[in-house]
């Protein structure tokens, strides 16, 4: 099978179910011809993606596509070599020390791994993501009130509030997943990005971590950019679909444009992937 002509990433098809038109509002994130390459191996190649206030848009392809780098560019960790990537209006390219500092701060991340301290409270971990904008007394648990009445809501929003004084390895991988989207919020991001963020939960906790990203995205207008590998969570839970493979755009659309064959093809020839388990 001939793989599919890539679409265009500048999302002129109609209103996705988030219910914005999205070619009313400007991109938080934009990203054109990107490149990136680890010394002298090219990983991205010609990457274009927008993301705008409201939508979830999830990345699709086999380990090694290029998700996670992609990821790792917009925040400055992943050699970019040409293109342009900005993100919530700063030049990532160009962002060094304080700029860099400040735009990392305005991205939220949620990992797979859940990266919590497994002996703090739940309560400490979520106010750990308010630290890099707190006193220096703050570094000692010295938090403000303010912060920590914040840092409950937010553990109330994700359905944990019940949770915030038990030590994070008590939870199970579900809750700790909500502690960890609790504490990107704290942050207050411009951006989200969710790198397989439920790569370790089994289907039912998949769906209700994804619905509790979706949810934020739609009423905080926080776009959110999740890389996954099941497609029925993507199509369910997403706006847009960026499909890379061997670094490259494959496809870009919303999930009702978009062929099952066309989406089959990100995994042909992949033999790490179920492509009929999707």
């Amino acid at each position: 099978m001939n793989p599919p002509a890539p679409t265009t990433s500048a999302h002129t098809t109609s209103a996705p179910s988030g219910g914005h038109a999205p070619e009313a509002q400007a991109p938080l994130v934009r990203v054109r011809g990107l490149e990136v390459a680890y010394d002298t191996t090219p990983v991205l190649h010609g990457v274009d993606v927008d993301l705008r206030p409201g939508e979830v848009v999830a990345l699709l392809g086999a380990s090694g596509s290029g998700k996670s780098t992609l990821m790792r560019s917009l925040t400055g960790f992943a050699p970019i070599t040409a293109g342009t990537a900005e993100v919530a209006g700063r030049d990532v390219t160009a962002a060094r020390g304080r700029e860099l500092r400040a735009l990392r701060a305005d991205v939220g991340q949620v990992f797979q791994q859940f990266n919590l301290t497994p002996r703090l409270s739940v309560l400490t971990n979520v106010l750990a993501g308010s630290l890099h904008r707190s006193a220096a007394s703050t570094w000692f648990g010295q938090f403000p009130a303010a912060e920590r009445k914040r840092a409950l809501e937010l553990l109330d929003r994700v359905g944990i509030a019940h949770k915030a004084m038990a030590p994070a390895r008590s939870l199970s991988g579900g809750q700790q997943q909500r502690v960890a989207i609790a504490r990107a919020l704290m942050q207050r991001p411009r951006v989200i990005l969710a790198d397989e963020p439920v790569a370790s939960l089994d289907p039912r906790l998949a769906d209700s971590v994804l619905g509790l990203l979706r949810g934020i995205a739609q009423e905080d207008g926080i776009p959110v950019l999740v890389s996954l590998h099941v497609l029925d969570l993507a199509v369910a839970h997403s706006d847009w679909i960026v499909g890379l493979r061997d670094g490259r755009v494959l496809l870009s659309g919303a999930p009702a444009d978009l062929a099952r064959t066309d989406l089959d093809a990100l995994y042909s020839g992949k033999e790490d992937v179920d492509v009929d388990a999707l």
